[in-house]
């Protein structure tokens, strides 16, 4: 979504509010798309002093995998976003600044950006969740597996020596 800001440019105080959905069902993040209904956005781009400020929201439901236990789970996304718009640049190195393109700012790019930026790139059902066996693939959330604990190979000379004693 495109968002004319010509008509607030040079008034302080002036605003325009904007909401929309954006569809980010495409996106796919290590073979998964968490994206299965439209991100909420709304906001309002604020002239203060000759300066636009943007601020706003993105919120969505993320359909996703425990990377521990591969159950599936469903988490609320709220990515805030407040940045500066300017028409150019004094100085090429600033970031945090987005640049108009004739007057308008791409809403879809600005929040697209913010939305990925705010990803985790471990998602856990919850924080205490101990996973599967890595023997049986059990889930051990469920309860202990029936595996015997593996010892220690850093130990197995320690238990050479144990077991010549006990002979």
């Amino acid at each position: 979504m495109r968002l004319d800001l010509r008509p607030i440019l040079h008034v302080p105080g002036a605003s325009v509010p904007f909401a929309f959905q954006l569809d980010l069902s495409g996106l796919d993040f290590y073979g998964v798309r968490p994206f299965q209904e439209p991100v909420q956005v709304s906001g309002q781009v604020r002239n203060r002093a000759d300066a636009l400020v943007l601020t706003g929201e993105a919120v969505s439901m993320l359909d996703l995998r425990c990377d521990r236990c591969l159950k599936p789970f469903r988490r609320e996304l709220r990515v805030p976003v407040e940045c500066l718009l300017a028409e150019e640049l004094e100085d090429g190195e600033n970031d945090e600044i987005v640049l108009l393109d004739h007057g308008e700012v791409d809403l879809d790019e600005v929040f697209s950006s913010a939305v990925i930026l705010d990803m985790d790139t471990t998602h856990l059902c919850a924080e205490n969740c101990k996973g599967l066996c890595a023997r049986c693939g059990a889930d051990l959330n469920q309860g202990p597996c029936g595996c015997r604990p593996e010892p220690d190979p850093r130990f197995a000379a320690l238990a050479q020596l144990l077991d010549k004693e006990s002979e």
